[in-house]
């Protein structure tokens, strides 16, 4: 019941019509009945894929786990990147803002309440240090409540993981969360109606290990 569909044919010169491309893909593969599971590709492939979600589901319930909140406006002009692919889906309203839980947060950042916009949305905001030294069973069993029988899609970024353990990632932050503690996250989604999920960011060329 697992097929690999390979992969969406982008246009590495042209974000925005990479999108389009994306989208009309997802549109067809969640037509047909599949729940995807995506291996990207930067951070900006979960808008697209947001979109396509969104015309069958509705506007979904999303557990982002992640070092950044990816809900920048822009970025050297640009409002399509990827620090922004969530604040883009607020605005065209494909996500149940008060079923949206980000998880492993931290970071720089240019401002003194970096949070401020998430939460105004109705986002929980989850921070790494909150979740230093133990089990993130408990937040679990909150999230699964929170996210009730509604659809939901997980954004699994890798840079959420401390660096000495995936350094693959192009935006690494020290201070990480874990691999026991990203297993108890993946194992806490067990029953929810996940309708899509995708890990982004990983970048080989920057793991020197070679793994």
């Amino acid at each position: 019941m697992v097929a690999d569909l390979g992969d969406v044919n982008v246009n590495l010169y042209n974000l925005q019509d990479s999108c389009r491309r994306i989208q009309e893909a997802y549109e067809k593969i969640v037509a047909a009945g599949c729940i995807p599971l995506t291996l990207g590709g930067d951070h900006t492939i979960t808008y697209p894929i947001l979109q396509a979600m969104a015309k069958k589901h509705g506007p979904v319930g999303l557990l982002h786990v992640d070092a950044h909140t990816d809900t920048a406006d822009k970025a050297l002009g640009e409002k399509l990147y990827h620090g922004t692919p969530f604040r883009r889906c607020v605005e065209e309203g494909l996500l149940d803002c008060k079923r949206v839980v980000q998880i492993g947060i931290r970071g720089s950042s240019m401002t003194l309440d970096p949070y401020r916009y998430n939460r105004s949305q109705g986002f929980r905001v989850v921070l790494a240090e909150d979740c230093w030294m133990k089990s993130l069973v408990p937040l679990m069993g909150e999230v699964r409540q929170q996210m009730g029988g509604k659809p939901i899609y997980i954004s699994f970024d890798i840079d959420a993981l401390d660096p000495a353990y995936a350094p693959g990632t192009g935006t690494p932050e020290i201070a990480g969360l874990t691999p026991s503690q990203a297993l108890e996250i993946i194992r806490g989604c067990q029953g929810l109606n996940v309708v899509g999920c995708d890990l982004v960011e990983v970048s080989p060329p920057y793991d020197l290990s070679g793994e």
